[in-house]
């Protein structure tokens, strides 16, 4: 979780403290938001912290389509496996197995 007072940076200051900055964003896996002329520029982060947010998001999105498709489910917007793979396989013109 970003903090505002911790985790926002000159790029200036993080060019001159490079090396306990890398050691912060490696140890807190929190990014760091880097500023030019006083505004939100970059934002820096190790690569096991956006590893971990990339799987986040999979998850995240992963749960919604699960979601959506129950709730079309339970609305009745399904079809049959077997009529739907027949009606696929027409589409692709696929010679029956």
């Amino acid at each position: 979780m970003l903090d505002l007072n911790r985790d926002i940076n000159s790029l200036s200051n993080f060019k001159r403290n490079t090396a306990s900055f890398i050691d912060r964003l490696k140890g807190t896996k929190s990014p760091l938001v880097l500023t030019i002329n006083g505004v939100s520029e970059l934002v820096v982060q190790s690569a096991e912290g956006y590893q971990e947010l990339l799987n986040r998001i999979e998850y995240l999105e992963t749960t919604a389509g699960i979601r959506q498709g129950l709730n079309e489910l339970e609305k009745g917007h399904s079809v049959a496996a077997i009529p739907a793979l027949e009606a696929l396989r027409s589409k692709l013109q696929q010679p029956k197995v």
